[in-house]
């Protein structure tokens, strides 16, 4: 039998961030149950729908760390959800490089 005062269930606040492309930003506050997982996050975030992400083989952090989905969340935990990249970074700065120096000939 449930007590009309009992305590309800813990829950914690979190937000879910992804970043479609660059300077746009989807940004998801959620309040979730104590003990929910990163991938519990993701999917209440409604991200993967909206930006028809697939569910399998995602890139995921809390706080700029990379992490396993099956990683519990605490209080105010940001879950990132990383676009894989386009082009090798040490290549897109050569890229930059050449282009500044081909426009100071």
């Amino acid at each position: 039998m449930a007590r009309a005062d009992a305590e309800p269930a813990a829950t914690i606040a979190v937000e879910v961030v992804y970043c479609p492309a660059p300077r746009q930003l989807d940004l998801t506050p959620l309040r979730l149950a104590a003990g929910s997982t990163v991938a519990d996050a993701v999917q209440a975030s409604g991200v993967l729908q909206r930006h028809g992400l697939p569910a399998t083989d995602l890139s995921l952090g809390v706080w700029g760390r990379a992490c396993p989905s099956e990683q519990v969340l605490r209080e105010r935990d940001r879950v990132e959800v990383y676009r894989p990249l386009l082009v090798d970074p040490k290549e897109a700065r050569r890229q930059r490089y050449q282009g500044k120096r081909s426009a100071a000939r």
